[in-house]
């Protein structure tokens, strides 16, 4: 692995990993404002791509800026832009994961021509302006009812669904978010917890964040292709809300993996990477 750092427009230094050999995968993490160390190596992409994993300023190895405001996703859009302008590329293929998909879609509307692929894994859909229904997490939850820890874990959805529910509803209801709830999900669920610049997350979907009619007409006209890659059992971006997102760009494919949560790349690393590589060669 190796680590590089570039300057983005406001003299913040921002750092990235690379992983891997092949051509550059530009990785936009979730959380929001999460190091994005736990993308790992989306199971095993790197042997076919360098993967280029951005820790989005404030957190990881990149500095805190001087202005908190500009955690804000419309304004990381121009430090994805320093970080292609330091890289030399023309064009870049890009991956986001859950809240950074956020962010590929801001840049993509903003730098249409700078798009090769455009790989959106479990998305988040705030800057789309897509719905996510309480009856459609709630209906994608009751597929797990057969699983040890569902009551307690359900009860707590039910909870949050309603509005009614306490500080520890959130982590009751971790197993959800992953296709196996074992000991890697929870030594990566704990992991979260210090992971994530939260001060940063507060200001990341602060109001002006997002212009959902402006960015739809802008990905109207996007000619790049674009996956959209959901997770079966995921709460956060549930396949019904999901199969939405291709009819808001041209080109755009749903692919549904099988058994999946909201980290495909965990549950099973095999079919993740199948699915990505068959989409990004």
């Amino acid at each position: 692995m190796a680590m590089s750092a570039f300057s983005a427009y406001d003299g913040t230094k921002l750092a990235c990993r690379e992983l891997g050999e092949g051509p550059p995968l530009i990785c936009l993490p979730g959380g929001p404002m999460q190091d994005s160390v736990y993308l790992g190596d989306l199971g095993g992409l790197s042997a076919h791509r360098r993967l280029i994993m951005l820790d989005l300023r404030g957190t990881g190895r990149s500095a805190v800026p001087e202005d908190p405001a500009s955690y804000r996703c419309d304004r990381l859009v121009e430090d994805v832009e320093a970080l292609r302008e330091h890289l030399g590329l023309d064009r870049l293929d890009l991956l986001g994961h859950s809240a950074g998909t956020n962010l590929a879609v801001l840049y993509a509307a903003r730098h249409p021509e700078r798009i090769g692929r455009l790989a959106l894994i479990t998305p988040s859909v705030a800057a789309l302006g897509v719905t996510v229904t309480g009856d459609m997490r709630i209906g994608t939850a009751q597929s797990r009812r057969d699983e040890p820890w569902f009551p307690e874990a359900f009860a707590a959805l039910e909870a949050l669904v309603a509005g009614r529910a306490g500080a520890d509803a959130f982590q009751a209801i971790a197993p959800f978010w992953y296709g196996r709830w074992d000991e890697a999900a929870r030594v990566h669920r704990a992991a979260e917890e210090v992971q994530r610049n939260n001060d940063a997350a507060a200001v990341f979907a602060a109001e002006g964040a997002f212009d959902p009619v402006g960015t739809r007409a802008a990905l109207a006209r996007l000619t790049s292709p674009v996956l959209v890659l959901a997770g079966e059992v995921d709460l956060n971006s549930p396949p019904p809300a999901m199969a939405e997102l291709p009819g808001l760009f041209p080109h755009a494919e749903l692919v549904v993996q099988p058994g999946a949560g909201h980290f495909p790349w965990l549950d099973d690393a095999d079919r993740f990477v199948a699915t990505a590589e068959a989409f990004l060669r």
